[in-house]
């Protein structure tokens, strides 16, 4: 799931395939790649934030939240 500017640019929902066991990690190197990535982002995972070292499962929940601004 993508949220805020990510959500804008590039719609709610992005499928990716990652290898199994794969990371949170491995998640950004390949949103990097495809232009999906803003520095500062935060991972969540089922709704918990976590470290590039986690572990996700399949039917994991995993949303990118870019840092937000307001005034």
């Amino acid at each position: 799931l993508l949220f805020a500017s990510l959500r804008s640019k590039h719609g709610e929902c992005v499928p990716v395939e990652l290898p199994t066991p794969a990371t949170v990690g491995a998640l950004i190197s390949l949103l990097r790649s495809r232009g999906l990535w803003v520095d500062g982002a935060r991972v969540a995972v089922n709704r918990a934030f976590v470290t590039d070292e986690h572990t996700i499962q399949r039917h994991d929940e995993v949303a990118v939240i870019p840092p937000v601004s307001g005034g």
